[in-house]
């Protein structure tokens, strides 16, 4: 029986990270789990978001996953040392691409749009300041913009709105390379588009992560077979609707209930 690899959110912005390691490993079963019912974690205190990463890993160890990967910038913030500790089988985290980005700008001038919770996480902060001295980086906190992509409103009036008064600063001080610190994010790329006009390049951390997920599974000889198609199951512990988590993903998909 081959063995899955665990994803998980606390919504459905995973489902960008999902999306590349479903590409780059097509045969490979994948388990997604979106924690809608505690829905984002940037608000929520670090007691709490380690708790939910710890009992979705253990979902993840029930399943009999081979890896599992934290497609989230909070939780990896603040919860994947515990995760580590814990669990005996790899655990991939999201880091912004700050590193990629600096090197792209010709500015030297960076916008990084991200959550509170990962704004405010030590781990975030040593980051920022392995570069500081290479480039200006310019730090955007973007409460309720997460929420508004879990309501499934990408391209409305009110997304728009905020969207633009979060990257105006940015804009106006010259950044023309922007990371997306949050997973939920790459979802509204032709907004952010639209708004910063295409001098500015904008940066996920999807494919790395997906190569980072190979390269593990590699060094343990534990990637799945080339050749079959791999299986996709889809939870939700609340809020995430089939339907929003079907249109994300580009078609039709069934979502079970987690009661953790």
């Amino acid at each position: 029986m081959k063995r899955a690899v665990g994803v998980f959110d606390s919504g459905v912005g995973g489902l960008s990270v999902l999306s590349h390691i479903h590409q780059m490993l097509p045969s490979e079963d994948l388990i997604y789990v979106a924690d809608s019912a505690y829905m984002p974690y940037g608000c929520k205190s670090s007691e709490v978001v380690t708790e939910r990463c710890l009992k979705i890993a253990g979902f993840f160890s029930g399943q009999g996953a081979k890896a599992i990967v934290v497609a989230c910038n909070t939780a990896t913030a603040v919860a994947v040392q515990a995760l580590r500790e814990r669990c005996d089988i790899p655990v991939i985290g999201m880091e912004p691409p700050v590193k990629p980005a600096v090197s792209h700008s010709r500015t030297r001038t960076v916008g990084i749009l991200a959550t509170n919770g990962t704004v405010s996480s030590d781990r975030f902060n040593t980051l920022k300041s392995r570069f500081a001295a290479d480039a200006r980086l310019l730090v955007q906190p973007c409460p309720g913009l997460v929420e508004r992509i879990e309501s499934g409103d990408l391209t409305g009036d009110e997304t728009r709105q905020m969207l633009s008064r979060y990257l105006k600063p940015l804009i106006e001080q010259g950044v023309d390379t922007l990371v997306l610190g949050c997973t939920h994010y790459p979802f509204i790329i032709p907004l952010i588009k639209q708004i910063t006009g295409e001098g500015v390049k904008v940066i996920d951390t999807g494919d790395a992560i997906a190569r980072e997920l190979k390269r593990q599974l590699q060094l343990r000889e534990a990637l799945a077979d080339v050749g079959e198609s791999g299986r996709i199951a889809f939870w939700s512990s609340g809020k995430a609707t089939a339907a929003l988590i079907s249109r994300l993903w580009g078609e039709k998909v069934d979502v079970g209930y987690l009661d953790i």
